[in-house]
């Protein structure tokens, strides 16, 4: 079973951070728009099992992904299945239908301009993204796809990059969790 290994922290001055990343010799790609419509299960509270699935749309490319609870308090480590669907607009919505079709309904779209960076870092190629989330603002993730018995040495590893990164608050909840809270608060 692979889980994800992953950090997150808001950044201030994604400049800096650029500078950083740089300084350990990783390349920034271009920004891309992606696109998470997430759903609500019809049968369960996802809000309250701490799940999530949602349709990921990439350019043309879309993708079913499912996250399991998160299992420590400090990271958000989690079991993930993502899975490819036929590409553009009529596969994204095609699968959109399936799940209203059994029940599952729209809870919000996620709308993030992503750069991502590959760093080697203690052994481990870690995923770094810059992302700018509309309507929340300036994240960085550090991420890590291990098996099980990895997820404490993931763990630090990404504990040591952030430190090193200049990273601080690392924040639990998911920009899903983030845009709605700010919705509500409006």
């Amino acid at each position: 079973m692979i889980y994800e290994v992953e950090q997150k922290f808001p950044v201030a001055d994604p400049s800096q951070l650029e500078r950083r990343l740089a300084e350990l010799g990783a390349v920034l790609h271009e920004p891309v728009l992606q696109v998470d419509r997430y759903y609500r299960h019809p049968a369960r509270d996802f809000a309250h099992t701490d799940e999530a699935l949602r349709i990921r749309r990439i350019g043309p490319q879309n993708f079913v992904t499912y996250k399991g609870p998160k299992i420590d308090a400090a990271t958000k480590t989690r079991r993930e299945i993502e899975l490819p669907l036929a590409p553009g607009e009529a596969g994204f919505a095609g699968f959109a239908s399936l799940l209203e079709a059994l029940g599952f309904q729209p809870a919000a779209e996620v709308r993030k301009h992503r750069r991502k960076a590959h760093i080697d870092w203690e052994g481990s190629c870690v995923e770094a993204a810059l992302d700018q989330v509309e309507q929340v603002g300036s994240f960085a993730e550090l991420e890590l796809a291990v098996a099980e018995a990895e997820v404490p040495r993931a763990k630090a590893c990404l504990a040591s990059l952030a430190a090193r990164l200049g990273l601080e608050g690392s924040e639990r909840r998911s920009y899903l969790e983030l845009l709605l809270q700010k919705s509500d608060a409006a």
